[in-house]
């Protein structure tokens, strides 16, 4: 059995995944863990979140879990996830990182570190969402120029970052297909007098309301006809579940970075 660590065990990311790893058949629930302060600390974490008794007790601190895991869990904040990634390379354990809001300065250090450990980097671990991203880098090469790219993202109203982590990687795939760098073509907010739309922009628009779990729509608008492509998160159980199909990957590889295309075998489709 693969032993895993859950980061944010308390929250309602760490809850879900806390399940998913529970009842995957590689893997071992070992270590919860929650920031210092927190209310959860010596609670269980399975009776929680009302899917019975663990038999964990969340501690404070990675500090105080690493020594009892093989693979770290993590979707929590991406400064704490900084912290616990220097840590995973100390330790040489592995991690799935499913954290949002990774800067461009944040990413390249993560990189470094995974020299030191393996560690899958996703901004979404939702099976079909990776999919998506496939999908649209194919589309946006088909279709080519002719069609305007917009994105549209929709989530709940506790979200911190905006665009979410997959709006954003869904507007790098669907200019990687058209041969565009999303760094200068990308369109976050449009207000006033803004003049016509340029051909090569890809629009990456964010909504933000109630319960949503999450939804992505592009948008590939021609001449005559527009395609649309959709995923709709009904809950957060397809990322948790992706999430261990991760842990339960990671653990056998070599120190690298690693993302979902890799646990899925979808790098070459």
């Amino acid at each position: 059995m693969i032993n895993v660590i859950v980061a944010g065990a308390a929250g309602r990311m760490g809850q879900r995944i806390g399940q998913m790893v529970n009842d995957h058949p590689q893997l071992n629930y070992s270590a919860g863990f929650e920031a210092p302060g927190s209310p959860a600390i010596g609670r269980d974490p399975g009776e929680m979140a009302g899917w019975g008794k663990s038999g964990v007790t969340i501690v404070e601190g990675l500090e105080a879990a690493i020594d009892h895991g093989d693979v770290i869990i993590d979707f929590t904040f991406h400064q704490a996830t900084m912290e616990f990634a220097r840590l995973a390379a100390q330790k040489n354990r592995a991690m799935v990182i499913g954290t949002t809001g990774l800067s461009a300065e944040e990413l390249a250090e993560l990189a470094e570190l995974s020299r030191n450990f393996p560690c899958v980097q996703a901004p979404n671990m939702a099976v079909g969402v990776n999919v998506l991203f496939k999908l649209v880098a194919k589309t946006a090469a088909i279709l080519g120029d002719d069609y305007d790219i917009e994105i549209v993202e929709l989530h709940h109203n506790k979200k911190k970052d905006a665009p979410s982590g997959t709006a954003l990687k869904l507007g790098e795939m669907a200019a990687m297909g058209v041969g565009r760098d999303l760094a200068e073509v990308g369109v976050y907010e449009r207000a006033g007098m803004i003049g016509e739309r340029t051909q090569k922009e890809i629009g990456i628009q964010t909504v933000r309301g109630g319960d949503i779990v999450g939804e992505h729509t592009v948008y590939f608008a021609g001449p005559g006809e527009r395609v649309e492509i959709t995923h709709r998160a009904h809950s957060r159980d397809n990322f948790a579940q992706g999430a261990a199909k991760a842990a339960a990957w990671i653990a056998d590889q070599k120190p690298g970075m690693y993302t979902m295309f890799d646990v899925l075998g979808l790098q070459d489709f």
